[in-house]
């Protein structure tokens, strides 16, 4: 028993309560803290180090997370009884022999969020449902009635009251994507992009054989003159773009932009393809085009980006009942349907509004690690926004993005840079995806990595790392 243990804080860069972390975990790989240890209570620790018992909670709430400690009701918290973490967690990487991945951009998955407990939730009502092994038959391209009324019981809450007819469930946003360009594009036509864009966008369309003619953004996305002089010079079949948290710019185009390119594209005969990935994590978001002008928009809504990749679930509204038919005809050809049993659990958690809960546990957590983000990036020029998981970080002279990267990845860390997305000359940018990482103390020191890299010139970096 120990109940007297205090952590041995380091001053370093960051928030108090992920210090607090990484001493635990030296303390518990040095032996100082065996396993079973009782921790002394979290008032306790927070007087003794002075520091509001907020910050320690969350020390202890990360450390739970991450596989360091368990908590009993009425008992405390104690170190795990092994000193390896629980299946399905890590332990904060604290070496340079360890990696970071900021190159997969998906949601962080918080604990707070209590995805696994609401999967075996959700997974055992579905099984006690009359009738549910008929859902594990083939469904119709588009979805059964069922998924399609909730998918449009969620998509209402942005775009307003839209009919059943008009959405779809398709199997993740890459397939909705390539099946609504299949429907919208012949080979040879123009489709307008920013000029930095989603690079599942670029597959799908280049092997579609349509042409990407670039539009020229700023800090606010798209540049609604720039997308009017190319509809007159190269008069354009469709428009896509990502108008919420920009992929990869993080951009989030203004009200007024989107009314004045809804009217252009209308005017022009232009489609407008919607890629609303990240459109519910913002709570405070402009209306999506779909909502402004759903006679000419397709919109994509992927559960992929705002729960998990792992739902493989994607909701389409189309401009008409039409348009849902060619559709389905398309994502029959691709993937035949969504999987079943992915879309019945969406559809079961946005009937009991677990879906909201996700989303709102994902959306807090996303504040906290662009807080990290700002607080390690200090002093370096970056965009971000409060509710998304990646950020677009400039190269600071004389930094090039490609020498950047061989260096990065020497010392484990990965990164985007921006050659994926330019459609012409690439910038010296890269983007850094934050979520993936298991933790806030893994997210700190990858950035810690990445932050120092950057505070020297690449000549008086070491080719061995």
């Amino acid at each position: 028993m120990m109940e007297a243990w205090s952590p041995t804080i380091v001053a370093a860069a960051g928030p108090k309560y992920l210090a607090i972390v990484k001493a635990l975990a030296e303390d518990i790989r040095s032996g100082r803290l065996a396993p079973g240890s009782r921790l002394p209570p979290q008032r306790a620790l927070a007087k003794h180090l002075n520091v509001d018992l907020t910050t320690v909670t969350r020390a202890f709430n990360e450390a739970r997370r991450t596989g360091l400690i368990d908590a009993a009701v009425g008992r405390g918290s104690f170190v795990r009884g092994s000193s390896r973490p629980s299946r399905g967690s890590s332990l904060p990487v604290l070496s340079p022999s360890g990696s970071v991945d900021f190159s997969m951009n998906m949601p962080p998955q918080p604990a707070e969020a209590r995805l696994a407990e609401r999967l075996e939730g959700g997974l055992s009502r579905l099984a006690a449902t009359p009738g549910f092994l008929d859902r594990m038959q083939y469904q119709d391209s588009a979805g059964n009635l069922a998924d399609r009324a909730a998918a449009a019981e969620w998509l209402c809450r942005r775009l307003g009251p839209v009919a059943v007819q008009r959405v779809l469930v398709a199997g993740g946003a890459q397939a909705a994507l390539s099946a609504v360009l299949a429907v919208v594009l012949k080979p040879g036509n123009d489709l307008c992009v920013p000029a930095l864009t989603y690079p599942g966008l670029r597959m799908a369309a280049e092997r579609l054989g349509a042409r990407l003619v670039p539009v020229e953004c700023d800090e606010e996305g798209l540049i609604p003159e720039a997308f009017l002089e190319c509809c007159r010079a190269r008069r354009p079949r469709a428009l896509y773009l990502v108008p919420t948290l920009d992929n990869p710019t993080t951009a989030t185009l203004p009200a007024a932009r989107r009314e004045r390119i809804a009217e252009i594209a209308r005017a022009n005969g232009v489609a407008i393809i919607e890629d609303d990935a990240y459109g519910a994590l913002p709570p405070d978001a402009p209306a999506p085009f779909a909502a402004l002008a759903s006679d000419i928009t397709w919109h994509i809504a992927t559960l992929s980006k705002c729960v998990s990749p792992g739902l493989r679930i994607a909701y389409v509204a189309v401009p008409g009942t039409n348009a849902a038919v060619w559709l389905a005809a398309e994502l029959r050809a691709i993937n035949m349907m969504a999987s079943p049993l992915a879309a019945a659990l969406a559809s079961e958690w946005i009937a009991e509004g677990e879906l909201d809960a996700i989303v709102a546990a994902i959306r807090r957590e996303n504040g906290l690690r662009q807080t990290i983000a700002a607080e390690t990036l200090a002093g370096l020029n970056f965009r971000s926004h409060p509710c998304g998981h990646h950020l677009w970080l400039q190269m600071p002279s004389p930094w090039r993005r490609g020498e950047f990267g061989a260096h990065a990845r020497q010392l484990g860390l990965s990164v985007i840079q921006s050659d994926a997305f330019a459609v012409g000359p690439a910038p010296e940018a890269i983007r850094v995806s934050l979520g993936a990482a298991p933790d806030g103390a893994t997210l700190q020191y990858g950035l810690s990595l990445l932050a120092n890299l950057l505070s020297h010139p690449p000549g008086a970096i070491s080719t061995v790392v």
